[in-house]
């Protein structure tokens, strides 16, 4: 049976004056699951919503991205249990992907461009029911036919 889920991962402000430490900043990332009995696809896109320190310190200067509040489209991709392709080397080994059955190993892969391409012609004219019609075309497409649960 498939299941939707939607996750947002929080904006971060992970600066340091130490190179090795210094991981930078980044907006709310949303991430679109579509999940079954033979994996799970997935639609991820960057909102380019900041801390709101990080808004303020950036007010007025030439920063690319921020307040433009475009969204940007950086996966349309699987989790399949099995290989998709000859040679296709394992993401995770059993246990250590949530998005493939318990136990199973993670095969993965995902494109993009096919993400911005869902961002103008899906996410922003159709919404949320655009993507999941979107994401089952996908997992049918890739693992076969189930029903939503």
């Amino acid at each position: 049976m498939l299941t939707k889920e939607i996750v947002f991962h929080p904006a971060y402000d992970k600066r340091s004056p130490e190179p090795s430490k210094n991981y930078g900043i980044h907006g709310v990332s949303i991430y679109f699951f579509v999940k079954g009995d033979k994996g799970a696809v997935q639609f991820a896109v960057y909102t380019d919503w900041h801390l709101p320190h990080v808004q303020d310190e950036q007010k007025g200067k030439d920063f690319i991205g921020l307040f433009g509040l475009k969204p940007m489209g950086v996966d349309v991709g699987y989790h399949a249990t099995e290989p998709q392709y000859e040679g296709q080397d394992k993401f995770c080994g059993p246990g250590e992907c949530n998005l493939v059955p318990e136990g199973e190993s993670c095969y993965y892969d995902g494109s993009g461009l096919r993400a911005e391409e869902w961002v103008r012609n899906i996410l922003l004219p159709k919404g949320s029911e655009g993507i999941w019609e979107a994401l089952k075309k996908e997992y049918t497409g890739r693992f076969g036919e189930e029903e939503w649960a």
